[in-house]
Order: C-alpha cells, then sequence, then structure tokens
C-alpha cells in the first residue's frame, strides 16, 4: 500500500533528525514546505510513538544505532585524530580566544589543549567541554538547550545568538565532508549556522579533518575551502582537488 502525504512526510522528518539527532520547527517546516503547525502535530505522533522525542522547539532522535554509528566514530581512526589535535594544538597561542566546533575530532583537539594556559574556548561540545573542567585558568562556554544523546553535543535554536556574543581569535571547525570541487558541507542545518557565525567572528579559521573526509559531501553546504584560513590533515586527497588546495589555504600536515 502506498504511504500517504502525512506518513511520506513523517518519514522524511525521521530521515532529516536522524542524520542530526536534532532540528528545530523552523527548519523543518522549511526543508518540508509546511507550516509549523503541521510539523508540530507530525512531531507530537512521532513522540507518541516513540519514534522521535518531542522538544522544546524542534526533535530529537531516539534511534540507538545513530549512537552505536557514532561510537564507532569515536573509535576510527583514533590515532590519525590524535596527531590532528597535536598538530592543531601548535597553532593555538596560550591566552586566545577558540572557537571549538562539534565532533570527535574536536574532543581530540580539547584533550591536546589542555597543557595550555588562559584559554577562553567557547563550544556546544559537551564532551570537549567536560574534558577541560579541570584547567582551572580556562574560560569555557556552552549554550543552553538539550544535550544530544549521540555525541553529547549541546542542540539549540541557532537564532539565539550565543555564537554572536563573543570575539575569537581561531575557530576550529570540523565538518562532514568536503568535495571534489573543495564544498565543506556537514549534515546538521544547526551545526552549519553556528559554524557559519563561528567563523564570521574570528580573526582566523580552521578546518581540521581526517583524508577520509575529501570526496565526501555533507548535506548542508557550510562554504567553500577558500572561506578557511588553514586546514589540518595528515594526507592531501589525490585527485584534482589537492595540488589546488594551497592556493588559497595554508596547509598543515599532521
Amino acid at each position: 500500500m502506498a504511504l500517504g502525504k502525512k506518513a511520506k512526510r513523517q518519514t522524511k522528518i525521521l530521515e532529516i533528525v536522524r542524520a542530526s539527532g536534532f532540528e528545530t520547527i523552523e527548519t523543518l517546516s522549511s526543508l518540508l514546505d509546511v507550516s509549523d503547525q503541521t510539523i508540530r502535530r507530525d512531531i507530537a505522533e512521532l513522540d507518541s510513538t516513540n519514534m522521535a522525542r518531542r522538544t522544546h522547539g524542534g526533535v530529537a532522535i531516539l534511534n540507538s544505532l545513530s549512537s552505536v554509528d557514532y561510537l564507532g566514530r569515536r573509535s576510527a581512526a583514533n590515532p590519525i585524530k590524535e596527531k590532528l589535535a597535536a598538530k592543531t594544538a601548535e597553532l593555538i597561542n596560550d591566552g586566545e580566544s577558540v572557537f571549538l566546533d562539534a565532533g570527535t575530532t574536536c574532543e581530540h583537539i580539547a584533550l591536546a589543549l589542555r597543557n595550555h594556559k588562559g584559554l577562553r574556548i567557547v563550544t556546544y561540545n559537551l564532551n570537549a567541554a567536560h574534558s577541560l573542567k579541570d584547567c582551572e585558568d580556562f574560560l569555557v562556554a556552552v549554550p543552553g538547550g538539550f544535550v544530544r544523546h549521540i555525541d553529547g553535543s549541546i542542540m539549540g535554536d541557532f537564532s539565539d545568538g550565543f555564537i554572536e556574543r563573543f570575539n575569537f581569535d581561531i575557530a576550529i571547525l570540523s565538518v562532514t565532508g568536503i568535495d571534489e570541487n573543495g564544498i565543506m558541507g556537514d549534515d546538521n542545518h544547526w551545526e552549519v549556522a553556528n559554524a557559519q557565525a563561528a567563523m564570521e567572528r574570528a580573526s582566523r579559521s580552521l578546518l581540521v579533518v581526517d583524508s577520509r573526509k575529501f570526496d565526501q559531501r555533507g548535506l548542508v553546504e557550510l562554504g567553500p575551502l577558500s572561506d578557511i584560513d588553514g586546514l589540518v590533515t595528515e594526507k592531501l586527497p589525490e585527485n584534482a582537488l589537492g595540488p589546488n588546495l594551497s592556493d588559497h589555504t595554508t596547509i598543515h600536515l599532521a
């Protein structure tokens, strides 16, 4: 039997939220071209059947497979991520103000920063913030919101202007993928909006990714590599993008 319009829409909502862990009503309404009221009703039905959890202003996913996938990402390529984190830490000076993105790579970077002095860090990566809690001369700021069970990120409405309250010496970013044209992308509209806001408020921005992220494409476009000041990776891509990267981006090989 063919799915009705509502069932198709709710299936699409689950697909979107599984990719991000959390999404706002406003974003879902825009993506699916329906009213906020329609999305609220869909979320209420999904919540009543335990397929998703209704939150203030949005919906979170309950599917445990997403958490399993994330645990796999945490263990994958750990030696490489540790090398990337060590190289990144070398590029951050004591006393600087730092935006630290979500994701496992930035968790490793937070650990690598523990020997620094006087850093001021803004992040919605709760795991990263927790690893810095004993650094008594650090100032660590996190937004209010909901903890995403998949990876411990604090999710909320990016329109609240939290990131815009700060100025950064450096914004540390990590993305889902970089396609063959050098376009950075992530799978979460909220994370992309925060990353863009941080880049606008930062004196310099640094993208930190392992080489598996090349030739991958995120659901939401963040922007071209020319928007960042530096790239930290362990190996450049072997496609046509590789030789052109240094034309507009400082390369740091871990």
